[in-house]
């Protein structure tokens, strides 16, 4: 059991700095467009990721709530990102992180966490009944708090925290600058990010269409199983963090999808996103012919794109994992 009124304090240096990323017009790649498309770039954050910001909530509401002390060791299961920030904000409190990935998690994802002083567990068996690796991570997660006297489970797949972080900084640094956008644009996979901008969404009555992009593949909004390469974007079981209410609309992207729209947005924006966030640009590009003249989008790009360099960026894995056609622009 952990002690009530831990003196761990999350506060200042690297915590101060997570948020306010910056809303670019992508005025060259929708050129011409009767629409404006706004890229809330979320790779800015400290960590490189979106998930900054769950990460520092979900801390910070533990820490208060006396779930971690200094003893405490922090576990989580994920893909990349939220282990990076996790890594991250542990190493600058002093804790122990240890994060159970599997074979999809890309190598640049585990030095970046390994940099940060967080330990790998790497599940790389899936579970045997459903075939996928999200119920092996969790039960490996179980054994792990177990195994731990003193252990917390910031659990991004259940933790209302999760997206009540979203709700309180992602949708409002939105709204402070583009006001009552028209339509907003998410990938999902924990479905943290855009259960909490539709919680603020709905709070103040906005008519904003919130599109879920999701990966072919994926099961969260009911899709037939299938295969996906990247990590971040879709689910194979529902997470509990998913409301049907969620999305006004899903749109579906496959794994080409995702390269074509990121080399798109490096090639006219210089903004060099990952594998989810190439996925919210086609998204866009598909219902383009369907957006209103006038309408102000709002798109979240989820993760920068250095971790992506030996899969999205790299012609040669692409040939060979998804399209053999395949050409570089």
């Amino acid at each position: 059991m952990s002690r009530v009124g831990s003196p761990v304090k999350l506060e200042g240096g690297i915590a101060d700095t997570i948020g306010r990323t910056p809303l670019i017009r992508l005025n060259r790649l929708f050129e011409g467009a009767p629409f404006q498309v706004y890229a809330k770039v979320e790779g800015m954050n400290p960590g490189g990721s979106a998930k900054d910001r769950p990460a520092l909530f979900m801390l910070r509401e533990a820490i208060r709530r006396g779930e971690v002390t200094p003893e405490t060791v922090v576990i989580e299961s994920s893909s990349g990102n939220l282990a990076i920030s996790l890594a991250q904000l542990c190493g600058y409190l002093g804790l122990r992180f240890i994060c159970v990935v599997d074979p999809r998690t890309t190598e640049q994802h585990k030095q970046i966490i390994r940099s940060y002083r967080g330990e790998i567990d790497l599940v790389s068996e899936p579970d045997p009944a459903t075939g996928e690796f999200l119920p092996a991570r969790i039960r490996r997660v179980q054994e792990l708090l177990r195994q731990y006297p003193h252990t917390y489970w910031t659990n991004q797949y259940g933790n209302p925290d999760n997206s009540g972080a979203h709700a309180a900084t992602t949708m409002r640094e939105i709204g402070e600058e583009l006001g009552p956008v028209d339509y907003l644009f998410c990938g999902v996979s924990s479905c943290g990010t855009i259960r909490g901008c539709m919680e603020y969404i709905r709070s103040r009555q906005w008519t904003t269409r919130i599109v879920a992009v999701d990966a072919a593949g994926s099961v969260i909004f009911g899709g037939q199983k299938g295969p996906r390469r990247f990590p971040g974007l879709g689910a194979g079981l529902t997470p509990g963090l998913f409301r049907p209410d969620v999305a006004d609309e899903v749109v579906y992207v496959s794994d080409l999808d995702c390269v074509q729209g990121c080399r798109d947005l490096v090639r006219r924006e210089a903004i060099l996103a990952g594998a989810s966030s190439g996925g919210v640009i086609s998204a866009i590009r598909r219902l383009a012919d369907t957006l209103p003249a006038g309408a102000v989008c709002a798109a979240i790009l989820p993760d920068r794109g250095d971790r992506y360099l030996a899969t999205v960026y790299n012609d040669e894995w692409v040939r060979q994992e998804l399209d053999p056609a395949w050409t570089s622009a």
